[in-house]
């Protein structure tokens, strides 16, 4: 059996990408700055019950893995769910993915820049935020094969980091095992929640199947890439939350403005503080410049249809990437960075990537066995894990997440409506 060709046509994206280059950049997505900010909300609301919220999280995500490898195995395009749920679902459950994706992710992407500024230059993060996003714009414009090998290099240094913050807790002193047990302050809402938060830092992995398109041999890259990146997240996770938490308690992680850098003084290593900084900050690079990658293929996906300004669908000669869309993700990131306070920007978008997911799910439950279903229970369980996680998420979150759903929906009856009548 022959592979496919690389090569592409003038509109067409190019596959460079094997399987460590997707894993790479999985991993770059979600070894970022989640693992750096989200547990101490997720601590929180499940206070002892935080390693079941993220044993919660993990569980969803698999299945929302699996289902979206069998997909972009199926069709290997730009675009992700966006794809999938219009090729299984209808064209409205395509656009919802979509919009979901590119409102919830710009917002992320935001976010990840402030959090950049923060760590950097807190005086002047919104600054360096746009710096950032105007760098990290000009490296995805360079080519796919630039932004895989940079990740390549913000994965190796978080890792560095999160180890070091490991072994410098599990060795101490001041861990403590007993502060690992889940007591009754572990309510099913608040583990619920936490998921829900920590589902956030492992969303990442939907930016392979995004690249599809990029990738070479699709049918067999994407099945592996996916759930291999998804198993090392989770054992950075789990292995990091374990340390922080057996240092610090629940109470005290959950009142932690920075908790990798409170574990580090907690337990006399004030070495690893700037340390931590330096990793919070190359962990927030990475996130955000996968981010924009998969933002942008998700737009160059939707401009294609028409749901987005058709504009948005060139592909650069020489590049072989979505150089407008790129350009107008990057504009538009850089405009909320400039200006806005996403703080609550990860709630948010969890709502917006879970009900991206639910999408997911429910499009491979259509898929027959020959073309790849996995496992019935595994799309059924993905489907209900997300909307309940979804749910249960703060109220904020949930109500300004609907509203946008509900506007784009709105939105999309409005230019049916509008095409139908210039048709006639």
């Amino acid at each position: 059996m022959s592979r496919p060709s690389t090569a592409a046509t003038p509109q067409e994206l190019q596959r460079r990408l094997g399987v460590p280059d997707a894993v790479v950049i999985g991993l770059g997505s979600m070894i970022g700055a989640g693992i750096f900010a989200a547990l101490a909300p997720a601590a929180r609301a499940a206070g002892s019950g935080l390693l079941l919220g993220l044993a919660l999280a993990a569980v969803v995500a698999y299945c929302n893995a699996t289902s979206s490898a069998r997909l972009a195995a199926r069709y290997p395009a730009s675009g992700g769910t966006y794809v999938y749920g219009r090729e299984r679902l209808g064209d409205f459950w395509g656009y919802l993915a979509g919009w979901s994706f590119v409102v919830g992710k710009t917002a992320s992407c935001a976010a990840m820049a402030l959090t950049v500024g923060s760590y950097v230059w807190p005086g002047q993060a919104h600054a360096v935020a746009v710096a950032a996003v105007v760098a990290l714009t000009a490296v995805n414009y360079a080519g796919v094969q630039k932004s895989a090998w940079l990740t390549r290099a913000v994965v190796a240094v978080v890792l560095a980091v999160l180890a070091a913050v490991v072994v410098a807790s599990l060795t101490s002193a001041e861990a403590d095992a007993a502060r690992l047990d889940i007591g009754s302050d572990a309510a099913l809402g608040g583990v619920l929640q936490a998921a829900g938060l920590l589902f956030f830092a492992f969303a990442g992995y939907a930016r392979i199947a995004t690249l599809g398109e990029e990738v070479r041999d699709p049918a067999r890259t994407i099945p592996r890439a996916i759930p291999l990146a998804l198993g090392i997240t989770l054992v950075v996770y789990a292995v990091v939350a374990i340390a922080v938490l057996a240092v610090l308690g629940p109470q005290r992680l959950a009142d932690a403005t920075a908790p990798l850098s409170d574990a580090g003084r907690a337990v006399g290593a004030d070495w690893l503080v700037p340390v931590v900084r330096v990793g919070a900050a190359v962990a927030a690079l990475g996130s955000l410049l996968a981010l924009i990658l998969g933002v942008s293929r998700t737009t160059l996906a939707m401009a294609r249809d028409r749901h987005l300004p058709h504009v948005l669908a060139a592909v650069h000669p020489k590049f072989k990437v979505p150089h407008h869309a790129e350009l107008a993700v990057g504009a538009a990131v850089a405009v909320l960075a400039a200006t806005a306070d996403v703080r609550g920007a990860i709630g948010f978008s969890s709502f917006g990537v879970l009900a991206y997911y639910a999408i997911a799910n429910a499009s491979a439950w259509t898929l027959s066995p020959d073309e790849g279903r996995p496992a019935r229970v595994i799309p059924l369980f993905g489907l209900g894990g997300c909307l309940v996680l979804a749910f249960a998420l703060p109220l904020s979150s949930v109500v300004s997440g609907a509203v946008v759903l509900v506007a784009g929906a709105a939105a999309y009856g409005i230019r049916r409506r509008v095409t139908a009548h210039r048709g006639r």
